[in-house]
């Protein structure tokens, strides 16, 4: 035999021994991991029914209902007359809320009439008494819990690794001592927000709202018992079932395993048979991407305006899709789900009997048929001619792929598939491939890699020494910018797509422009929206000071087009800009079928928090305190100091006015006046503040960030953040 067939033919048995220790659970390939969920998420959305489950109904917390009733949260006496209404007006089976009450309902004003009755009033009987006879219904926490106490209604709460402890959680559906001595995999949480005892005391039922994150973000299954000290607590879906069932018991059987451990398979409640994965958990069966549940406005059930039978017998689940409130998640079916559908989908896939099972067995059926077709066709293809070979392998593929699908749709089985078959491909292009070697190679690979991420010039640069550039993840001190165009949706929807498509070219072109020529490297567009990175794959050392600069430089261009767009009979554009600096993951990140050169991180997401936060203040670039620290030649306002939504700690962020010799004096002396206001403003001197924003408000009487302000202050008179308050301003939304 030729020595080279022998080459191939030890090569092939390398990439099958590489498999078949991945499968074996020996040793782990992200890739390959990542290649099987993608698969799972191929044949999830090929069979899933794609119709209406008229059983369940998300009752929508819309922007319809907040205009209509109020800003979220609603006072609980508003909520106990939406669930009286729903069970005595519209008849419901099943009320469930996609969300935690940790504190109390403090809307009423009790606790600040029970304070006057212990000081100024306390000797004053006719006060108490007034007091006394308007307590029941100023006590709003009890109001509602009195009125969930009347019918099937589960809580949500929530159990988590970063939670404080917060409100009480329900009894656990079993205990560690239920299993008795057997290790089983399970999702474990450290901390939890509950909902306040005097509702959790008034509820038969509740469940936590914890998806399980696969690695790559998505919501893939969802910990049907998640564990909390000693005691393992049933998600919101199950929670949902057993009540719509009856309070039905949750019975569970442990299997030992042959090679030590055991598992829960499934679990049975009532007459249905749920299965579980190796962590307890169960596969979401996705009915669709939209459209597969009924929306119903929250506010037309408070004012009874909807007709009486439209909900009778349903399960309901209340969730919101109001921008600003709304829970969204990747999941692989749309990467902008709503969360309260997951629960939802889980609920339908109980009563159908459809959650998806991924048996003790399938490892073992894995790894057999890694073997059985990896060892005769790594020895076999050397052989074969290029013909004969792509005959085979297409051949085993398609027989691979038609016994998955019949195991997943006869017998609910998920099977590992992408092993098999990229073990396949890999064996077929190695051989394919064999002995192609170029010294270019390396020169044209980093012109293809890097060539639509960054300047042109910059490519040639790395060009002469490509071995000191590639697309490996690494850890590095990089800036990232992110731009949003200002009321998009509103501009979109008045111009033709052929308009829209010509006017966002001409933008993104514009702005891409202004980076590159700073250096910076182009990561994506997302939609209207650009990110940017500088520091990779060139380092920068001044990375920071380039991204300020390009944000500036947007800012001036953009206003350079407005004459063509309005020429061409598009509206001007504003953008919001936002800029952080700091450690970053940096490399090629993705998938087989797409991949980008990017940046993740802390950093990375603050720095976008940063973009979303110029709409709330109004001011077109905000960057982080971190930016003025490494670039000081220029005059920033500081505008406040936050803490964003996914972090713990405040941060300052400022905005950037220009260059220290080229900003005018009046500009730097209002800066320096809203800088003297915010430190009148942490001292809580409400007065020394808000004299300060008054003369400011009359030079600009338009700008936003002067209004907030004198609003926080108008607020903080009446409602003291107290003594110990950091100055920092809290955002519970992205």
């Amino acid at each position: 035999m030729p020595l080279g067939n022998l080459i191939r033919i030890a090569l092939g048995f390398a990439v099958v021994a590489c498999f078949f220790l991945h499968e074996a659970d020996w040793i782990t390939s992200r890739f390959v991991q990542q290649m099987e969920l993608l698969a799972y998420d191929a044949r999830l959305r090929l069979f899933m029914p794609k119709t209406l489950d008229p059983r369940v109904v998300i009752l929508d917390i819309d922007e319809k209902s907040l205009n209509a009733e109020g800003r979220w949260p609603w006072s609980r006496n508003k909520l106990a007359l939406m669930v009286k209404q729903l069970f005595e007006r519209y008849q419901v089976r099943v009320l469930a809320f996609d969300v935690a009450f940790p504190e109390p309902d403090t809307s009423s004003g009790l606790q600040t009439l029970d304070a006057l009755a212990k000081t100024e009033l306390k000797d004053n009987a006719q006060y108490n008494a007034a007091l006394a006879r308007a307590r029941p219904q100023l006590d709003y926490d009890r109001l509602f819990a009195d009125e969930i106490a009347k019918h099937p209604v589960v809580l949500g709460y929530f159990l988590g690794g970063k939670i404080d402890r917060a409100g009480v959680l329900p009894p656990p559906t079993f205990t560690v001592a239920d299993l008795g001595k057997e290790e089983i995999t399970h999702h474990v949480a450290t901390g939890y927000s509950g909902n306040i005892e005097v509702l959790q005391e008034s509820t038969g039922s509740a469940g936590h709202l914890y998806p399980a994150l696969d690695f790559d973000g998505v919501t893939r299954r969802v910990p049907v018992f998640m564990r909390y000290e000693d005691g393992f607590y049933e998600t919101l879906s199950m929670a949902i079932i057993r009540t719509y069932l009856g309070n039905a018991e949750v019975k569970i059987k442990v299997d030992k395993l042959s090679l030590g451990g055991a598992t829960i398979p499934s679990v049975r409640v009532g007459d249905l048979e749920i299965a579980l994965d190796e962590s307890i958990s169960a596969l979401v069966p996705y009915r669709g991407a939209a459209g597969v549940f009924r929306y119903v406005s929250a506010t037309d059930v408070v004012q009874g305006t909807l007709p009486p039978d439209e909900l009778k017998g349903r399960i309901v689940i209340v969730g919101t899709s109001a921008q600003g409130l709304q829970d969204l998640r990747a999941t692989p079916v749309r990467e902008d789900y709503a969360g309260v559908e997951v629960h939802a989908n889980l609920v339908s896939g109980f009563l159908d009997q459809t959650i998806m099972a991924h048996p003790v067995e399938a490892r073992g059926i894995a790894v057999f048929t890694v073997l059985l077709l990896g060892l005769p066709f790594a020895f076999v293809l050397p052989r074969l001619s290029a013909l004969t070979a792509t005959i085979a392998v297409s051949v085993l593929i398609v027989v691979v792929m038609a016994v998955n699908i019949y195991m997943w749709r006869q017998n609910h089985y998920v099977l590992s598939i992408a092993a098999p078959v990229l073990m396949l491909v890999f064996l077929y292009f190695m051989n394919m491939a064999y002995g192609f070697f170029s010294e270019t190679r390396s020169r044209r690979l980093i012109t293809a890699l890097f060539g639509t991420y960054v300047p042109k010039e910059l490519v040639a640069e790395m060009s002469k020494n490509p071995e000191e550039y590639s697309m490996r993840g690494e850890n590095r001190e990089l800036s990232v910018l992110f731009s949003d165009v200002r009321d998009f949706t509103s501009i979109s929807e008045g111009l033709t797509a052929e308009a829209l498509k010509d006017m966002m070219n001409a933008y993104l072109t514009a702005m891409t422009e202004v980076i590159q020529d700073r250096r910076g490297t182009i990561d994506k567009y997302i939609g209207d929206a650009i990110m940017a990175f500088w520091g990779a794959p060139i380092a920068d050392a001044e990375h920071a000071k380039h991204a300020v600069e390009a944000a500036l430089a947007m800012q001036k261009k953009i206003r350079t087009l407005d004459d063509e767009f309005v020429r061409r009979g598009w509206p001007p554009l504003l953008i919001g800009v936002g800029i952080n600096c700091g450690p970053m993951n940096v490399g090629d990140m993705g998938s087989k079928f797409r991949r980008a050169y990017t940046v993740l991180g802390d950093a990375v997401n603050l720095a976008s928090r940063l973009e979303g936060l110029t709409k709330e203040y109004g001011v077109s670039i905000l960057v982080s305190e971190n930016v003025v620290n490494v670039v000081p030649s220029y005059v920033y306002r500081e505008v406040d100091r936050v803490q964003v939504k996914g972090r713990m700690e405040g941060v300052g962020i400022f905005e950037p006015v220009g260059r220290l010799d080229q900003v005018d004096e009046v500009v730097v002396d209002a800066v320096d006046r809203f800088n003297r206001m915010l430190e009148a403003y942490r001292a809580q001197r409400w007065d020394d503040a808000d004299a300060i924003l008054v003369g400011l408000v009359k030079e600009d009487p338009d700008a936003k960030l002067y209004k907030l302000f004198r609003q926080r202050i108008y607020d903080f008179r009446y409602n003291p953040p107290g003594a110990d308050w950091n100055g920092v301003w809290v955002f519970k939304t992205k």
